[in-house]
Order: structure tokens, then C-alpha cells, then sequence
């Protein structure tokens, strides 16, 4: 067999075998069929909530190489928000994290509240003020926190949330609620496979295609959780505990750390 024809062979056996499996950030045929909708092209903001054109503009992600980056020491640390907003929904992504880095994905989300310029002992007591009292403008500078559930992502061994407070602040825990059945990530550096399903109340958080958390969000833990860290006085103890919203937006978190998201799809249920 000539060398042109051994190279014709192997490029229809590459382009068979990936076949089923799109290029980044696009969908086959059969996943546009089944009601999968991308929520990012690889090139724009579309779907999103684009912070360079909110005023004053944000800086907190940019798009680099295909991907949704969230960068570091922005000038207002915010999260990237779908523009649409779900109730239940299948949401699939792919990411990878900085040495030491964290961030994650938040899902039925029920408010989002910038920080006041004031310092308070506890960042929880800041949160708590500002729910309170809630500013009217978009500052400079600052935070805007974000009440909901977290598909937690961090580097495990090198990010000292993940190392000091255990499992349940590692990478796929429902955050701070229950931990990962197992770590199955990938080195950093690496991109990773999640996926996230929502019906109702139950919950299944997916790493690298195995299944390492599926709970209720009516589970008496999320209820302990949310007082432990809260305090039942707390009107996010009554957001999370009650969830009065049921059709929410989703955020791709910025923690101040860098962070790279592509492949991301979504279906409803």
C-alpha cells in the first residue's frame, strides 16, 4: 500500500472513531436531536451575561483559546451568569483548574447580593449585612456573592479550602453539603468531564463518567449545613433551606482564581 493511501486510510478511521464525539464546543446530530443547546460557542458571550458590558464593565472572565476563563484579582469578583434560566435540566461541562485554584459551577441559584464596603469579623457576617441593607448600584470594585448550590471545582491536594476542611470542599461535592464519593479527577492542568443533573429536588453530581453524589436538596444535612455555617437566623438559611425559586440561572464561579470551562451544553427535563 502506497504512503498516500495508508495516510487516506488512517485520516477515515481518525474521522470514523470521532464520529460520535463533536468537536469543542459544537453538538452532534444526535445530541441537537435528543434537545441538547449549547450555552457557549467557543467565541462570545452569547447566552451569558457579559460583564465588559455591564456599567461599570467587569473583568472577571475573558475568552481565551476556546474557552470561558475566569481570571484572577478581577476588579469586581463576580460570577458569569446564564442569561436563560432553568428548573430541571441535565448540564454537561468541561473544565480544568489552576495550581491551588478553585472555583465551581452554581445551580438553583436564589439570589446575588455585592458585598458593602464595610468589614465585618466573618465574610458570612458581610453576606448577612448585605442581604440586609442591599446596595442599589454596580460598584467599581468589590464582590457580588451568589446564593445557591455549588458543583464544587478546586485542585484537591494543593487548594487550602480543599485540604483544611475536607471532602465536602473538593472537587464534585455538592459544597460544604456532601462530599464526592470518590476522587476520579484528573491531574491539574487537565480538563475534566462533569455533568449535572437537577429534577426536582434530587440532584447527581457526575466526575470523568462516574456518579459521586446524588442527594435530595431536602435532605436534613442541607438543612444543617446551611445553620452551621449560617445560622438559622440568617435569610440565606431560609434561601437554600426553602429554595423558593425553582427556575434559576446557573453561574460559572469566580473565586479569584483562574479557571477554563468549554463543552458546555445543556438539555431541560
Amino acid at each position: 500500500m502506497s504512503k498516500l493511501m495508508r495516510n487516506g486510510v488512517l485520516a477515515c478511521a481518525v474521522l470514523f472513531a470521532g464520529g460520535a464525539r463533536a468537536a469543542d464546543n459544537q453538538l452532534t446530530a444526535t445530541e441537537k436531536s435528543s434537545g441538547w443547546r449549547l450555552l457557549f460557542n467557543g467565541k462570545t458571550f452569547a447566552g451569558w451575561e457579559d460583564p465588559t458590558r455591564k456599567s461599570p464593565p467587569g473583568d472577571s472572565f475573558t475568552i481565551e483559546d476556546g474557552c470561558l476563563k475566569s481570571t484572577s484579582h478581577p476588579r469586581i469578583v463576580e460570577d458569569l451568569f446564564t442569561k436563560n434560566s432553568y428548573a430541571d435540566f441535565e448540564l454537561q461541562f468541561d473544565w480544568k483548574i489552576s495550581p491551588g485554584g478553585n472555583s465551581g459551577v452554581k445551580y438553583r441559584i436564589q439570589d446575588r447580593v455585592f458585598l458593602l464596603d464595610e468589614k465585618l469579623p466573618r465574610f458570612e457576617d458581610q453576606v448577612n449585612a448585605a442581604m440586609k441593607t442591599p446596595r442599589t448600584d454596580r460598584p467599581g470594585k468589590g464582590q457580588e456573592y451568589v446564593i445557591g448550590f455549588e458543583y464544587q471545582i478546586t485542585d484537591n491536594s494543593a487548594n487550602s479550602d480543599a485540604s483544611r476542611n475536607g471532602a465536602r470542599h473538593q472537587a464534585a461535592a455538592l459544597y460544604d453539603m456532601f462530599a464526592a464519593s470518590k476522587d476520579v479527577t484528573r491531574p491539574v492542568g487537565e480538563f475534566n468531564h462533569s455533568r449535572l443533573l437537577v429534577r426536582g429536588n434530587h440532584v447527581e453530581h457526575w466526575l470523568n463518567g462516574e456518579k459521586v453524589v446524588e442527594v435530595s436538596l431536602k435532605a436534613p444535612e442541607v438543612a444543617q449545613s446551611v445553620a452551621h455555617r449560617w445560622g438559622e437566623a440568617s435569610p440565606v438559611y431560609n434561601l437554600l433551606v426553602n429554595q423558593p425559586r425553582k427556575r434559576c440561572q446557573i453561574s460559572l464561579q469566580n473565586h479569584d482564581d483562574v479557571a477554563w470551562f468549554k463543552n458546555i451544553k445543556i438539555r431541560r427535563l
